[in-house]
């Protein structure tokens, strides 16, 4: 007797630690299946499962033939219940008039029918009397096409909701999936008639619930529409049915359920689409005399006829369209998009697609057709003052310039007056929002700072004494330095450059750019050189490491330049004053002193007294001392003699305070 009883204590064990049960089934199509029909519920000679007909008020019910076992009798914690997923597709065919006939519902109840149940918007399930009464122990997870209830959705009631005892909702949101793995959502028209697929899964020890669909024609979205914490052992009995519910009103959609796989404590199978019915066409049938069928089919052969010379035509106007002439300008740039291939990437210049504006036109995020790469894509206003000039300077620059601290252009596009530019997609934004923009995502640490003011001197070295021609940009600041994946500074926005030879001097004499980064001479002279934009760099430095924007305003409410406001904390003694209060002194003291001090110097009044960006990259490399004090004949200027020895304490506070009393 002694083994019977040591193997029957084995088993009561094992009852208790390892879980009831694992289910596991799939379904490509219904036929010979023993689901448990109710109501309207039929299967389609093709397979499908169809919950209701076009009919009004009707309820159909399809449920698993056998409970499943959710959670342990004496359990109340949720770490105690068994996980499932389970995936299906289904269709919702509207009819022909009056859309609008309610969704379907995936439900785990303690019955498989539900005495008193209502359609419109209780989908079978609830009625008015016991919507909302703990005693249901139901749970389900509803595809809505009609904002019958409370449930947060769009304004047409498109929606996803997951909800417990009651048709209110504990979690809704619009009908749509997460594109690319992005915040980006596309919406999904539930009553379209197409096949829908959805995802549904429990984690029983973490207590979450994940909800998921998209469309036939996509991958299955790596991130959930819906993720919601609920412990369903408080919600549901210890055995419950799995299935489907749907319900049609005054307006009626019929429901499909084309395949379903569902596992207990483990991942569902795959369906496999190709295997799966389709959802039928439920056209009205025909009572057509064979008169009018005939009189029918001449006016359709000749509809067509017309329509396909209709169709020709426009096909002819819309490549025409987008044709254009080639320029002769244009054929020393590079690369050349096609205005379609531009138009697909961005769905249309999208709104939800657009990543800023600003004098010249708008930035779209973009994801070219081709080569599925992301791809930042600016169309210059058509009333833009500068317009082409603006396009022509942008092309000739920046598309022949290839520094890892520059935005590349990739390509561009001209259709009639659409001006479109094509760059690498920097993901983190411009440096000015990450500094100033209330909310930013994150806080930049002193060492990344450091390193894109590096990276910033690399690039215009590079546009100043490094490439084939100088490169004056003329707009630095921090809202054109784009911050990459690897949080590395990329200057951008060439609209404003101009390139001379070396050796030769910049004829340019209007006078552009940003208040608080112009140059004081540009203000008498209007010509811009390397020099005004090294004096731009400058006030780039003081902003990064004071994280203020270029004019500073004080408690009063009295506006003045970064440049005299850290003058001003030179002249007291504390320049460490200046830095940025968000970095709570994590910084290194040295580089933030040195970063404040050459920033000065890259602001001096008078240009032939500012370093060249060759310097610039030297002290922050910590190649060369900065020149001050005794060292500010390392200029190699004939103004240093200028500055004296009191130049840390009074800077020629009045000189910088003339020349920008002047712009």
């Amino acid at each position: 007797m002694a083994a019977p009883m040591f193997l029957a204590f084995l088993l009561f064990i094992l009852a208790i630690v390892v879980p009831s049960q694992s289910i596991n089934f799939i379904y490509n199509g219904f036929n010979q299946t023993n689901l448990t029909l109710e109501g309207a519920t039929i299967i389609k000679s093709s397979g499908a499962l169809r919950l209701t007909n076009k009919s009004s008020n009707v309820i159909g019910h399809a449920f698993y033939p056998s409970p499943i076992q959710l959670f342990t009798k004496n359990s109340s914690s949720v770490n105690s219940s068994n996980s499932f997923s389970t995936y299906f597709a289904f269709a919702i065919v509207p009819k022909r008039v009056n859309r609008g006939g309610y969704g379907l519902a995936f439900t785990l109840s303690p019955s498989r029918q539900f005495p008193g149940a209502e359609g419109d918007h209780f989908l079978g399930i609830f009625n008015s009397t016991n919507d909302g009464n703990p005693s249901n122990h139901i749970f389900a997870v509803e595809f809505d096409t009609v904002n019958g209830h409370k449930e947060m959705s769009d304004s047409e009631g498109n929606h996803i909701g997951i909800n417990n005892n009651s048709m209110t909702s504990v979690a809704s949101k619009p009908a749509s999936y997460l594109v690319n793995d992005t915040a980006v959502e596309e919406e999904v028209r539930l009553e379209s008639g197409n096949p829908i697929q959805a995802w549904i899964e429990y984690d029983g020890v973490k207590g979450v619930v994940n909800v998921t669909i998209w469309p036939e024609s996509v991958q299955k979205p790596t991130r959930p529409l819906i993720s919601h914490p609920i412990n369903l052992s408080a919600v549901l009995k210890e055995d419950v049915y799995i299935g489907f519910s749907a319900a049609t009103g005054k307006k009626s959609s019929s429901h499909y359920i084309l395949g379903w796989s569902f596992c207990m404590n483990g991942r569902a199978d795959e369906l496999d689409l190709s295997r799966l019915p389709r959802p039928p066409n439920e056209g009205k049938s025909s009572t057509f005399k064979p008169q009018t069928k005939v009189i029918l089919a001449i006016l359709s052969i000749v509809v067509i006829f017309l329509t396909g010379v209709l169709i020709l035509v426009v096909i002819y106007r819309r490549r025409r369209r987008f044709f254009d002439s080639i320029e002769e300008w244009e054929l020393d740039c590079p690369h050349r998009f096609r205005y379609k291939d531009l138009y697909a990437a961005t769905k249309g210049f999208k709104e939800s697609l657009k990543l800023g504006e600003g004098g010249f036109g708008v930035v779209y995020k973009g994801v070219l057709p081709t080569t599925g790469a992301e791809v930042a894509v600016k169309k210059i206003s058509n009333d833009s003052i500068q317009g082409i000039r603006e396009f022509a300077a942008e092309i000739e620059s920046l598309g022949r310039l290839r520094h890892k601290n520059l935005v590349n252009l990739q390509g561009w596009c001209k259709r009639k007056k659409d001006l479109i530019l094509v760059y690498d997609y920097v993901p983190n934004g411009s440096l000015g929002s990450l500094l100033f923009k209330p909310g930013s995502k994150f806080l930049l640490s002193w060492d990344q700072r450091y390193n894109i003011l590096k990276g910033i001197a690399s690039g215009l070295l590079y546009l100043h004494e490094e490439w084939e021609k100088v490169v004056i940009h003329r707009d630095v600041k921090s809202s054109n330095v784009l911050i990459d994946a690897e949080m590395n500074g990329r200057l951008g926005d060439f609209g404003l450059a101009r390139l001379y030879d070396h050796g030769k001097v910049s004829h340019t004499t209007n006078i552009v750019g940003t208040i608080g980064y112009i140059a004081p001479e540009l203000a008498q002279t209007g010509k811009a050189s390397t020099s005004s934009d090294v004096f731009a760099y400058g006030v780039l430095l003081l902003e990064v490491a004071s994280g203020r924007g270029p004019i500073v305003t004080d408690a009063h409410g009295e506006s003045f330049t970064l440049v005299d406001w850290v003058i001003e904390c030179l002249q007291m003694g504390r320049i460490l004053d200046a830095a940025d209060p968000k970095l709570s002194s994590n910084f290194v003291v040295e580089e933030m002193e040195l970063v404040l001090r050459l920033g000065l110097i890259c602001c001096h009044p008078k240009p032939e007294a500012r370093p060249t960006m060759r310097q610039v990259t030297r002290y922050l490399a910590g190649e060369e001392p900065l020149p001050f004090l005794d060292n500010l004949s390392s200029f190699g200027s004939q103004q240093a003699d200028e500055f004296t020895s009191k130049f840390l304490e009074v800077i020629s506070t009045d000189t910088i305070t003339k020349s920008y009393s002047s712009l």
